[in-house]
């Protein structure tokens, strides 16, 4: 009866585990299982290549630019969302009049499908007819629609910012409403002491509200950086990684190697889910997620 009673634990936890082999673990044991096998355009297992898959996707002559790019897209998107959204969560929190119909608008770019968005922001930049482009002409910024200066998508160095910004654009959603929820958490009476001892609203900010928001930035800013690191529908969406693999990050390479070989595509993922380890493991050093709120 004993060992029953000591048993019964694993029927709530049991579902769980279970779902998490299947979800989870399963797929990337597989994963790494393909990496090492010579797999057709069709699916068709040809046996087992050691580390060929990898030896040939490290000679990629774009291997190691895909690689650079990926780590500053995830740094540059990260950034600047969690900057601008401290704005935003520190405004929003504030009384002022329409303020329950802004958070509400708030919500429009999350709510919205990533590719739907990322569509609309293509045809916007379209250089014949796309509304950006016809407002830089009105402006005098371009001499006439049609010119490689109108085709923002086509050249990396104007397309890889547009492409941040659509990034920033649909994250500071959801980073904005959980910094919101950190601040609910604050409590008042621990600003009314600083405000009593004379500190000014700077001080304040940077003395009280930042640190104790700090759990709340964590979790959103590692978030954000699991989500933009795989983030794909963007990217494909707007430019496809054209021209060449220049807007290409590590995971639409990933996916553009599939169509010509399973087995370097899944040496990429190998490679993406090692990175998306470090990434995080960084991270949570630089946060010092796991020290006590002074």
């Amino acid at each position: 009866m004993r060992k029953l009673r000591a048993l019964e634990p694993l029927a709530w936890i049991g579902p769980a585990v279970v779902l998490i082999a299947v979800v989870v673990l399963w797929p990337v044991v597989e994963m790494i299982r393909s990496s090492f096998l010579k797999i057709s355009r069709v699916g068709v297992v040809r046996g087992w290549t050691g580390f060929d898959n990898y030896d040939k996707l490290f000679a990629e002559k774009d291997f190691a630019d895909i690689m650079v790019r990926s780590v500053i897209w995830v740094v540059a998107v990260v950034v600047l969302t969690v900057v601008i959204s401290l704005a935003l969560a520190q405004l929003f929190n504030q009384r002022f009049p329409g303020r329950k119909v802004a958070r509400w608008a708030l919500i429009a770019p999350w709510a919205a499908s990533v590719l739907m968005t990322a569509i609309v922001f293509r045809w916007m930049l379209d250089p014949e007819v796309g509304v950006i482009n016809q407002i830089r002409l009105k402006l005098g910024l371009i001499d006439a629609l049609g010119g490689a200066s109108a085709d923002q998508l086509g050249d990396a160095s104007t397309a890889m910012p547009w492409l941040v910004f659509v990034a920033v654009f649909v994250s500071i959603p959801f980073t904005t409403y959980a910094l919101l929820a950190g601040l609910a958490t604050i409590p008042a009476d621990v600003y009314e002491a600083a405000k009593m001892d004379g500190a000014s609203r700077i001080r304040t900010y940077w003395s009280i509200t930042l640190p104790l928001l700090r759990p709340a930035l964590t979790v959103a800013a590692l978030i954000n950086v699991m989500n933009v690191f795989n983030s794909f529908p963007i990217i494909w969406a707007m430019t496809h990684g054209q021209p060449g693999y220049s807007t290409a990050t590590s995971t639409i390479f990933m996916f553009i190697l599939k169509g010509s070989d399973i087995g370097e595509s899944a040496a990429m993922s190998v490679v993406n889910f090692a990175m998306v380890l470090v990434i995080t493991a960084v991270f949570l050093k630089i946060s010092r997620w796991n020290k006590a709120v002074a």
